[in-house]
């Protein structure tokens, strides 16, 4: 399998520089390219440095290793009778072979989240299975890669030449929909499925995602394998230390029009214990889903909301059938 199907784009200069320089410009393009070719790309100079990846991995492997009871304290009411939570929070590995936690916005309160009153917009108290240094780097990293996801964002928009600024009609910290998850694949004694296209064992379905971008960490244990659109043949995405990995989703496909598609990606079976760390970065509930947003100089006010376009979104994913 050749490695170099997914390109590594060093993004330091739309970090330091923003989207006007002569070499962000070259880096916007790179990702063009990216989005276009094969939907997956790797990110460095990406501004979260090593610390925080190691400390984000050792609570997500913390929680996982622990009880069985203290991690279904903050289960969902499916698993957990007492929770109220529906969307958000951890499900066991029974579900379709693999553990999850999902935590969505920490700035969330659980005062706002009840006035709010919107079917993904949960409050979690991560204090019932979470000690407080844990839940600070929960935080911590959430806010890096979710500015990390609109850096990203704002260099498509700039493809369009329209202004950055329009990503905040996107965007919104307390109304987005925007997910941490932690997947942590434990020894699988049978695959999830195995393909209908070769034959392989999977530890993950093959599927694609909803939202606008997915910013992964994946470790060194790999498995992770992106579909060439064009010959339909399966490439491993290659660890790399200092990247994350980036690919397109659901929602940046239906903005664009079908030019940034979003790109079938799957997980091998492997009897190794791992954990992948994937951030769905996603609008707001009641950002409106228009076509106009990138290509057009004036928006109409219609279209589906995102909070119904991500619903119908997920009804393919057994562990939201909730």
């Amino acid at each position: 399998m050749k490695k170099n199907l997914i390109p590594t784009i060093n993004i330091s200069s739309l970090i330091k520089d923003g989207y006007h320089s002569d070499k962000s410009i070259k880096t916007i393009n790179k990702i063009k390219e990216a989005c276009i070719n094969t939907g997956f790309f790797q990110v460095t100079g990406h501004g979260i440095n090593q610390k925080n990846i190691r400390d984000i991995c050792k609570v997500g492997n913390k929680f996982f290793n622990s009880s069985e009871k203290n991690k279904t304290k903050l289960s969902p009411k499916k698993w957990n009778p007492k929770n109220k939570n529906v969307y958000r929070g951890y499900f066991p590995n029974d579900v379709n072979g693999k553990e999850g936690l999902d935590i969505g916005d920490l700035k969330i309160t659980q005062k706002y989240a009840e006035k709010l009153k919107n079917q993904y917009i949960e409050y979690i108290n991560l204090t019932k299975s979470l000690d407080k240094k844990s839940i600070k780097i929960l935080s911590a990293y959430f806010d890096s890669v979710f500015i990390l996801g609109e850096v990203l964002f704002k260099s498509i928009i700039k493809l369009y030449k329209k202004n950055t600024h329009t990503s905040k009609e996107a965007f919104s910290r307390l109304k987005t929909l925007s997910t941490l998850r932690f997947n942590y694949y434990p020894n699988q004694t049978k695959p999830v499925e195995i393909s209908k296209e070769d034959g392989v064992a999977l530890g993950c379905e093959t599927h694609v995602d909803s939202g606008i971008f997915t910013i992964l960490y994946q470790e060194k244990k790999g498995g992770l394998q992106v579909q060439n659109r064009k010959t339909k043949k399966w490439h491993n995405v290659p660890f790399n230390n200092n990247a994350l990995v980036v690919n397109t989703g659901r929602a940046l496909e239906f903005l664009s029009k079908g030019k940034f598609k979003a790109t079938n990606h799957r997980v091998l079976w492997n009897k190794k214990k791992r954990m992948s760390i994937p951030f769905f970065f996603e609008p707001s509930y009641d950002f409106k889903m228009n076509t106009d947003f990138l290509n057009a100089k004036k928006i109409n006010n219609k279209g589906l909301i995102y909070e119904k376009f991500l619903n119908q979104s997920l009804k393919k994913f057994i562990e939201y059938q909730r």
